[in-house]
This record gives C-alpha cells, sequence and structure tokens, in this order.
C-alpha cells in the first residue's frame, strides 16, 4: 500500500520542500521524530510550509484573531470643564488691584525713600509664595516655602542696599536659596527620593520672589519708573481683559480641561499693547512705538504665564491629586503674569532706554 496524499498539499507527508529521498529511516535525525531523538512516537507532525505562498495560508484567520473587536459603542467624550464666570470676573478685578497697587507704589519711590515700595513688593512675594506653594504642594512644603520667604527678603534687601543697582546681588540671592533647599531636601530621609521635584518647585518660586525684586532695581534706575509704569500697566490690562473675555465669550476652548478661551488670550495681549502705547505718548522717555513695544512684551508674557498655570493645574487634577486652597489656585496666574513681566521690564529699560 502506498502512503496517502496530503488532502491540503497533494504531496507525500513524508517528502519535505526543500529535498527528495526516501522517508527517514528509525535511526535518522528528522524534524518529524521525537525531540529527544530517542525513537517513539513517529507520528508526523504538522509540517510547517515554506515559502511565500505557505506562510501566507491562514494568515486571514490569524490577522481576524489578532485584530481588535470592533466596538459598535462611540468613544467617551472628555466633558468640558464648566467656566464660572464670576470667578473669571473675580480674578480680573485681583489683577487690576495689583497692577494699580504696583504702578502707584513705585511712583513713591526716591532716592530717600524706598522702603514703601519695598513694603509694597515685599507683600505681592509674600502672596507669590502663598499662592505657588498651595498650588504645586510640593515635598517638604514647609521648608520651600521658609526658603522662599527668606529669599524674598534678601532680594529687597540686596535690591536697595547696594549703593549701585544691579542685578549681581539678586542672583546670589537666587542661587543661595537654591542650594539651601537641595541641601534641606537631601537631610530629610523621607523626602530624599523627591528631591527633583523639590528641586524644580523651589526654582519656579524662588525665581519668582527674585524676579518681582528687580522692580526695585528698576527705580533706581534713570526712566525705571517709567517703565515700570508702561509694562505694569500693559499687563494689568492683559491680564483684566482676558479674564473679562472668558467670563462673556470663552471662544473657542483651548482644551476642555482649561476653562479659557482663545479670545481672551489674543484680545488680552493686544489691547495691553495699545494701553502701553497710549501710556508712552504721555511719558517723557518713551514714544508710543517704544511704549508699544515694551508693552507688548510684557502683555504677551503675562497671558501666556497666566494660560499655563490653567493647563498645570489641569494636568493635577488629572493626574488625580486632590485641589488645594482655590484661594490660592486662582491667585497664581495673575501673579506669575506680574513675575514674568518684571524682569522683561527691566530688559526693555536697559536695552532700549
Amino acid at each position: 500500500m502506498f502512503p496517502s496524499k496530503s488532502s491540503e498539499t497533494g504531496r507525500d507527508p513524508w517528502t519535505d520542500d526543500d529535498h527528495d529521498g526516501p522517508p527517514p529511516g528509525p535511526g535518522s535525525r528528522d524534524s518529524t521524530a521525537d525531540p529527544d531523538l530517542g525513537g517513539g512516537d513517529r507520528t508526523p507532525r504538522k509540517r510547517r510550509g515554506t515559502g511565500r505562498a505557505r506562510r501566507g495560508e491562514g494568515a486571514p484567520e490569524s490577522r481576524a484573531a489578532d485584530a481588535p473587536a470592533d466596538d459598535d459603542e462611540p468613544d467617551e467624550e472628555i466633558e468640558p470643564v464648566p467656566i464660572r464666570r464670576l470667578l473669571s470676573v473675580a480674578v480680573a478685578g485681583f489683577a487690576a488691584l495689583l497692577g494699580i497697587g504696583l504702578v502707584l507704589g513705585a511712583q513713591t519711590s526716591g532716592p530717600d525713600s524706598r522702603l514703601p515700595f519695598a513694603a509694597v513688593v515685599l507683600g505681592v512675594q509674600l502672596l507669590y509664595v502663598l499662592a505657588w506653594t498651595m498650588a504645586m504642594r510640593p515635598p517638604a512644603l514647609l521648608l520651600i516655602a521658609g526658603i522662599s520667604v527668606v529669599a524674598a527678603v534678601g532680594a529687597d534687601a540686596a535690591a536697595v542696599v547696594p549703593k549701585t543697582a544691579g542685578l549681581a546681588p539678586l542672583l546670589y540671592v537666587a542661587v543661595g536659596a537654591l542650594v539651601v533647599g537641595v541641601l534641606g531636601q537631601l537631610v530629610r530621609p523621607a523626602d530624599r527620593s523627591r528631591v527633583t521635584e523639590s528641586l524644580g518647585a523651589t526654582v519656579q518660586i524662588v525665581a519668582g520672589v527674585v524676579a518681582l525684586g528687580t522692580l526695585l532695581v528698576l527705580t533706581r534706575l534713570p526712566a525705571g519708573t517709567q517703565a515700570i509704569s508702561v509694562c505694569l500697566t500693559a499687563t494689568a490690562v492683559a491680564l483684566a481683559v482676558a479674564r473679562l473675555t472668558d467670563a462673556v465669550l470663552p471662544w473657542p476652548r483651548l482644551a476642555p480641561q482649561v476653562p479659557r478661551g482663545a479670545a481672551g488670550v489674543v484680545l488680552g495681549a493686544m489691547l495691553g499693547t495699545l494701553a502701553s502705547a497710549v501710556a508712552g505718548s504721555y511719558l517723557v522717555a518713551f514714544t508710543p512705538v517704544s511704549g508699544a513695544l515694551i508693552g507688548l512684551l510684557a502683555a504677551a508674557s503675562a497671558v501666556l504665564v497666566d494660560l499655563g498655570v490653567g493647563y498645570a493645574e489641569a494636568g493635577r487634577q488629572m493626574a488625580g491629586e486632590s485641589p488645594t486652597l482655590w484661594v490660592a489656585r486662582h491667585m497664581q496666574g495673575p501673579l506669575g503674569g506680574f513675575a514674568l513681566a518684571a524682569p522683561a521690564a527691566y530688559a526693555m529699560a536697559v536695552f532700549f532706554l
């Protein structure tokens, strides 16, 4: 009796695709024999096909098995965060009051009366420390907050006490605060594993309070007080208009998780620039063009920082972190905007005036 042919391939099951010859003997090493090569069951295994055609056999079934089943149900849509209009109006009012306080405080500064404006700046710095530490909740929160408060006092003293106005003393204070913050984190065994996170929070908070201290240095420069008036006016108008626009027309939404609209960001930057151009037309050291240039930088920086704070808060909430003191969260954006506008005003006054 001849062995029957395979119904699948039409070839002798004892033959191989790569060579012709008689069936393997009892002692031959063949892939159809038992893996232990000691004889035993000689039943031929299911032969693996060779060539492209044989590899393609059964492909539709395997692809169908591996492919995920199509769900008829649509993907879940992210529900947009509702915009609280009264809250947007309140934040806009806070930004306007903050700008008015800093601008009027700068007008009181003089060679023999620097302490009143220093007190105003210190108050803003303390609010900055409170808002950012409570919103970010870094490891060793009390340690970072204490170091930031000391850095704020040291930056103000470094801006007022030296006979020559400059930023070098403020940079020394910032570097010293960062070093102390890192060492304090390494000393604590419980928080040593989160030293990178703590360092990032310390950098942001210390940099913010030191940046606000540059306003004191700016008042000691020629036309520095006028530069503060132009820049901080643009910043206050930009932040207030952006928030008020969100209360009236929060469109288009930048992200479902962020209760902000693109119209407010753009309109705030434009009207802030316009306000600085108008202010520049009434000041001696400025023209409408120079006022618009310096105001554009301050206004755009402020609204972008305020918007970035909103994205950061949305990211923390999506990560599952519990929300903290709501007052601190909503003060964080305007305070960050003014903190970035202060060194921008100093740079524009030094390089363009």
